[in-house]
């Protein structure tokens, strides 16, 4: 079963988070929560995270290089990296923007 979902973090910069994930059963089999921020009237991806590789990977974008190379940020099962994932960045998106906003 696909699920897709998301919501606004904060109005000015504006901030949105998205959450796409497929379950098998009960298990999440692959997710991607991807933190966006508009700028100069476009949105931009500030990080992703996702289980597309059957483990827990967090890709950094900078405004100038675009997408960077995947580090793993979680050891568990998808799902719980899936909930560390929306925890990670409902915790820091402010700084995920501003370090996104200086490269």
């Amino acid at each position: 079963m696909k699920t897709e979902f998301g919501w606004i973090l904060a109005a000015l910069p504006a901030a949105s988070i998205r959450v796409e994930f497929e379950s098998e059963r009960h298990d999440v089999v692959d997710y991607a929560v991807v933190l966006s921020v508009g700028q100069e009237g476009e949105e931009h991806t500030v990080r992703l995270y996702d289980g597309s590789h059957g483990v827990n990977e967090m890709h950094r974008y900078s405004r100038s290089g675009g997408k960077q190379p995947a580090e793993v940020f979680h050891h568990g099962t998808l799902g719980e990296g899936m909930r560390s994932a929306l925890r990670q960045i409902e915790d820091g998106y402010e700084a995920m923007i501003r370090s996104w906003q200086m490269t």
